[in-house]
């Protein structure tokens, strides 16, 4: 059971960690730059990005991640190691909250609206700087929540291999 919870502990910290950096790389980099383009030039590349992103990678990370943490608490609860366990379940919890549910109530309709947009030429700013700065926002949260979510994978780590 160590070997299985070994793994499912593994595969949870690197799909916190793996998706914390695309979260933070869009906040302090990404969308600062296609802010700074002309405004029809970011709505393209956005479209893009947003095409591509959905990829098995991704995809596998986006979704699999809090899989892989209930999985890990439970076999850490069943191990008696109920602090470590209830830090993968707070990491699950962060992240279903703070990632999950913003990407499918916020940040993938936005995604979706963007790309049904036809905006006319004198509307392109405005449509750019509503959808940048909202979504912008709304990423902030999920970086914030998915390095919380690794911090609370490091610390059940620990007290794992404290075994406390």
């Amino acid at each position: 059971m160590k070997i299985l919870t070994g793994l499912s502990a593994t595969a949870t910290l690197l799909f916190a960690a793996a998706l914390a950096g695309v979260f933070f790389a869009y906040s302090i980099s990404v969308m600062i730059g296609l802010d700074a383009v002309k405004p029809d030039h970011a709505i393209a590349a956005m479209r893009a990005i947003n095409v591509k992103i959905q990829n098995p990678l991704f995809l596998m990370a986006f979704l699999l991640m809090p899989v892989a943490g209930a999985v890990t608490g439970v076999l850490l609860l069943v191990s008696g190691q109920r602090t470590a366990g209830m830090l993968f379940f707070a990491a699950t919890a962060v992240y279903v909250l703070g990632v999950l549910v913003p990407s499918f109530a916020v940040n993938i309709p936005m995604n979706d609206a963007l790309d049904a947009a036809r905006p006319s030429a004198g509307e392109t700013a405005r449509v750019w700087s509503d959808y940048s700065s909202r979504w912008t926002a709304w990423n902030h949260v999920r970086t914030l929540s998915s390095l919380l979510s690794v911090l609370s994978v490091g610390a059940g780590l620990f007290i794992w291999g404290r075994g406390a």
